[in-house]
């Protein structure tokens, strides 16, 4: 079987409007085969190119299925992070919005990543990755970590104690859980501005 064969046989097994990378096909021949065959199967529309080297198989919308639909740029984003082993998280402005610490949204959809900065466009999409420090993305996406984002681009004097409890009560804890998380949260460095009204907390839960 050709290299072009073996390409098509497997684009035709990838899940529509999922994008995928290209660097999984590169086991099937030399990187320009694989490429030229790709770059043939998007002249034809069976796959659609949304960012260097991501692809997608277009979806039909059910009430309209002449209109087909690819990917998101946050999917593209979230793909291209699993596939190098980056961390990604949503940034501290976004945790800040979430846990009630500022009224406003995130005007653009940014994360935090241990990669290198990075933006992905699709239509009137972007998706900005902006690479951090290492210790601001701890705990991924545990209540911890939202909370440390949250409170890292927060300024402890704009939160009284009870927008700080309103923030844990948001996340759902139970008792033990708050003082884990209020725990943890004390041992970083990071948070030292913090440390007065997390123990207060701690005390109190």
């Amino acid at each position: 079987m050709s290299v072009a064969m073996k390409v098509s046989s497997r684009v035709n097994h990838m899940k529509r409007g999922v994008p995928f990378s290209i660097t999984g096909f590169y086991s099937l021949g030399s990187r320009t085969s694989v490429q030229k065959a790709m770059s043939r199967l998007a002249q034809e529309s069976v796959v659609e190119r949304v960012s260097k080297g991501f692809y997608v198989r277009p979806k039909p919308l059910p009430s309209m299925p002449s209109i087909k639909t690819t990917a998101s740029a946050e999917q593209v984003a979230k793909v291209w992070a699993r596939e190098h082993g980056y961390k990604l998280v949503s940034q501290g402005q976004e945790a800040a919005y979430r846990l009630g610490f500022q009224t406003q949204a995130p005007m653009k959809t940014v994360y935090w990543s241990n990669g290198p900065s990075r933006e992905f466009r699709i239509g009137n999409q972007v998706v900005e990755v902006r690479h951090i420090s290492g210790q601001k993305l701890r705990w991924e996406k545990t209540p911890e970590g939202m909370l440390l984002r949250g409170l890292l681009v927060t300024p402890p004097g704009s939160v009284e104690l009870s927008g700080l409890k309103k923030a844990i009560q948001r996340l759902s804890l139970s008792p033990v859980e708050t003082r884990s998380v209020l725990h943890k949260l004390r041992s970083l460095p990071l948070l030292n501005a913090w440390q007065g009204k997390l123990q207060q907390l701690e005390l109190a839960s």
